[in-house]
């Protein structure tokens, strides 16, 4: 087991999960919004499945897919942070960069604050000499993080291999960002 790590921001912790996290989590996971670019919104049961990966992995490894918790309000914000994908991508092995953020939590830079601290802990601690991100090619909210974190897309799109290829999402845009 790592010591779980904890990255600040301004305006954002990124953190160890907390049973207190799960219920705003499924929250955020239901809303149908904030999952447009996902095949389907989550029920409690799935999103606390995904909340407990991503705490297990952060116990296991000390960084993963952090809880963002806005500092000025104490409430849990999201998920940022760094994942080792397990779908057959056909950029693996890679690390790759996201975030997913709550509605009241949007248009104010938090998902570009935190996805910044997350790059410097990956360079920095972890010494990689790439990050990744992905996104289905509709999403364009995500990039202009992507864009703002100075990552650049690749010329080639691809087919995400967990989604069947006729699926409106499956076609993903790659962006990568090499440590400087």
């Amino acid at each position: 087991m790592a010591k779980p790590e904890r990255l600040t921001t301004p305006r954002l912790v990124l953190r160890q999960w907390e049973p207190q996290d799960f219920q705003a989590f499924a929250q955020l996971n239901a809303d149908p919004e904030v999952m447009r670019y996902f095949p389907a919104t989550l029920d409690r049961q799935s999103s606390d499945a995904l909340a407990t990966r991503c705490q297990a992995l952060i116990a296991e490894r000390g960084w993963g897919f952090w809880a963002a918790q806005d500092i000025a309000t104490g409430r849990m914000a999201g998920m940022i942070g760094l994942h080792i994908p397990t779908a057959d991508l056909p950029f693996s092995p890679c690390v790759e960069i996201g975030w997913r953020l709550a509605r009241p939590f949007w248009g104010r830079g938090l998902a570009t604050e935190g996805a910044k601290a997350a790059l410097d802990f990956a360079w920095n601690v972890l010494q990689l000499d790439e990050v990744v991100s992905f996104t289905a090619v509709q999403n364009l909210r995500s990039q202009a993080v992507m864009q703002r974190l100075g990552m650049q897309a690749d010329a080639q799109t691809f087919m995400h291999p967990a989604l069947p290829a006729d699926h409106a999402l499956a076609e993903h845009c790659l962006y990568r960002i090499r440590r400087r």
